[in-house]
């Protein structure tokens, strides 16, 4: 996993923040963790790596869990309770990757932006920045330690921290559509968008807040399938998959 110069050229992007989801982490339909389902995405990740390329890695929990389950009745817990319920999913999860990925003989570290010494380090901008230049995958776990604020909204952030060149956004479809293609076989798939367009079109790409911090601070976002094996890599590579959004006006559209 050391970086030896000559690999880092072979990819367009030195250092990413892969944000992936919950449900990456299990068969569609199903909840808990799917242990195959994690290998995949480890193997995808380690190749990625080998190419060069700083990768960071931002998990939600939402196989496991998600706050808003507890907070659409009357069920006795707070919200702010519930988000942090979510925030410890992702930890579950993120123990999981790290395990798939050191099988596989990568050196990873995973960060947690919630205290919890016994099973990971605190997240701290310096230090995750210095495992990345190490060569280790770094997975960041818990969020953004509060409570109101989607894992979305966490990748974007800290892909901004860690001086990322592009936030890689996992999917189990190829991209952003005009409509959602397993209920529209007319959707169309976009190429390239710029942020304007995913908020006024009210592309359901990320959370609002997660699209707003990456077009104030001009931080790409990458929407690809990851079930699509060499997809990880590709992306990394920056080679053309999925849907790239970013400043500029797209040449055209679909």
């Amino acid at each position: 996993m050391a970086d030896d110069g000559s690999s880092r050229s072979a990819s367009q992007y030195r250092r990413v923040v892969l944000k992936l989801s919950g449900e990456s982490f299990v068969h569609a339909g199903e909840r808990g963790i799917s242990m195959t389902e994690v290998r995949h995405i480890a193997e995808q990740t380690v190749q990625a790596a080998q190419y060069g390329a700083e990768i960071a890695i931002v998990i939600g929990g939402g196989n496991i869990l998600r706050g808003a389950q507890f907070t659409a009745g009357n069920t006795g817990i707070q919200e702010a309770t519930a988000h942090y319920m979510g925030m410890l999913a992702t930890v579950i999860n993120g123990l999981a990757l790290q395990d798939a990925l050191e099988s596989l003989g990568a050196q990873t570290r995973l960060l947690t932006a919630i205290k919890m010494d016994g099973v990971a380090e605190p997240y701290i901008r310096r230090r995750a920045r210095r495992h990345l230049e190490k060569g280790r995958i770094v997975i960041l776990a818990a969020g953004t330690g509060s409570p109101f604020v989607t894992t979305d909204t966490a990748a974007a952030q800290r892909a901004l921290e860690l001086e990322a060149q592009v936030l890689l956004k996992a999917t189990r479809v190829d991209g952003v559509y005009s409509d959602d293609p397993e209920k529209n076989p007319h959707a169309v798939l976009y190429k390239e968008l710029n942020y304007h367009m995913v908020r006024e079109q009210n592309l359901r790409v990320m959370d609002p807040t997660a699209i707003t911090q990456c077009m104030e601070h001009d931080m790409p976002i990458l929407v690809f399938n990851y079930k699509k094996t060499g997809n990880i890599v590709r992306a990394v590579r920056g080679e053309t998959v999925g849907t790239l959004i970013s400043s500029a006006v797209p040449a055209n559209v679909g």
